[in-house]
């Protein structure tokens, strides 16, 4: 069980250090949309309508209105809520230690997403603005934090850390733009006896967290009881895995400085042997112990929401979000208004001109009317390459647009997803073109860390 568990650590840890998760999303939605439009396309389609079940006598935990979900809607649903958990994590770590956690380092992300977020809309609206088509007004708001950072990394050390952080936090706030809009605008009828179900559950988690209980399982339990109640409650229940994330404590049990001490003073209890000796040396009883309590010591000065957030990390880069990504971008290229509409144009233009004159002007003025300063490293010349990459909608982007046009309207849906697809090539090809030019060449760097 352990060499199991290990070799799987090992293999995610390898995808994670080698491996670039927004080009891993893209080769899939590439064969997503190649076994689409093959002769597999219908058995593409009808594989996602597979009924999903865990049950345990007559209850389903799998089950929505007493129907039970099919692979899709398991993904999307179930699987998301995962991811959505993930991103909740996230921004609960930004807000409490990272750029979001003080007014003087939020301010100026804030303002970028506020443009990010706004322009795309107005775009899209000007485009799209009669029924059933404004229903995906929110399609082109989000950022796919990934997916955008992932073509940044193939810079290396050229990009200047100022430009990755402000990416990261615009792509954050976005993120929490998104949510939001997920929860107060796409909500179906509530179910009120659901809703209650699920305050109390949220009042055992908040508790939970204020009486300092650490156990990860607690956490776990109550939480996929909390992700059922929302899908039966007409809330979408993604929305449950972000509330279940700020539950998460983010305090460790034990202050990283005792723990270091707590070492060095275990250490000292071992003898120095050279490398053969220790080779053979066999362990007294008073040291297995001391190792022991080392170990235990280990899982305390770590918070469950750092420990959470870093073991899923490759669970959802790795294979939530290709297998979202595999499911939804199967795009059917069967030309006229059924592919290629108004839908498809308005999600377009709102990805690659809305975010992009968005991110870049609000940024701008407020950095021209001194609100904030502009950040070490950042030009005017980057930040285009940055506000580009911004366009990158892909994962939360494709997520809206099946709740936006889910319910009958399939074309339409076919439409956004192929607007989120290419304005996410055209946003992800610009923004790196435009930074291979401007940011500084490898030497260059290289020279300057040499100076240093």
């Amino acid at each position: 069980m352990q060499k199991t568990k290990s070799k799987n650590y090992s293999l995610l840890s390898t995808l994670k250090h080698r491996i670039n998760g927004g080009m891993v999303l893209m080769t899939v939605a590439v064969l997503a949309m190649i076994i689409a439009n093959s002769p597999l396309g219908d058995v593409y389609q009808d594989f996602w309508d597979y009924p999903v079940s865990l049950q345990i006598g007559d209850f389903n935990l799998f089950s929505h209105n007493g129907h039970p979900l099919t692979l899709m809607q398991f993904i999307n649903d179930a699987l998301m809520a995962l991811f959505f958990f993930s991103v909740g994590l996230e921004i609960k770590r930004e807000v409490m230690v990272g750029e979001l956690s003080s007014l003087r380092k939020a301010m100026l992300p804030v303002i970028a997403a506020f443009g990010g977020m706004i322009f795309p809309v107005l775009l899209y609206f000007s485009v799209a603005h009669t029924s059933p088509e404004s229903s995906g007004l929110a399609i082109p708001m989000a950022t796919d934090i990934a997916f955008s950072l992932g073509v940044l990394s193939l810079f290396g050390k050229r990009v200047p850390l100022s430009l990755k952080v402000f990416l990261t936090a615009f792509a954050v706030v976005d993120d929490i733009g998104g949510i939001l809009v997920i929860a107060f605008f796409y909500t179906s009828d509530l179910a009120t006896s659901y809703l209650l179900a699920s305050a109390v559950v949220l009042a055992i988690l908040y508790l939970g967290n204020r009486l300092g209980v650490m156990h990860r399982i607690f956490y776990i339990g109550f939480g996929i009881m909390m992700w059922y109640f929302f899908l039966q409650s007409g809330i979408h229940c993604t929305i449950a895995g972000v509330i279940i994330a700020f539950m998460i404590p983010a305090k460790p049990r034990l202050h990283v400085t005792h723990y270091v001490n707590r070492i060095r003073e275990s250490i000292s209890k071992f003898p120095n042997f050279d490398k053969k000796e220790g080779e053979k040396i066999v362990l007294d009883p008073a040291q297995i112990n001391e190792l022991k309590s080392i170990e235990a010591a280990s899982n305390r000065v770590i918070s469950p929401l750092q420990s959470l957030e870093n073991s899923m990390h490759g669970w959802v880069n790795y294979f939530i979000m290709p297998l979202f990504a595999f499911a939804n971008a199967g795009v059917v290229l069967s030309g006229g208004t059924e592919t290629f509409g108004t839908v498809t144009l308005a999600v377009f233009l709102g990805l690659t001109v809305g975010k992009f004159i968005g991110v870049y002007s609000f940024t701008f003025l407020a950095i021209k009317l001194r609100l904030v300063n502009m950040p070490t490293g950042m030009t005017w010349k980057n930040l285009s390459g940055i506000a580009l990459l911004g366009g990158i909608g892909f994962t939360v982007s494709l997520f809206i647009a099946n709740l936006s046009f889910a319910n009958g309207h399939a074309d339409l849906l076919n439409q956004a997803k192929l607007g989120v697809l290419l304005g996410t090539i055209t946003t992800g090809l610009l923004g790196y073109i435009v930074l291979n030019i401007v940011l500084p060449k490898e030497d260059v760097v290289e020279g300057k860390e040499a100076a240093k």
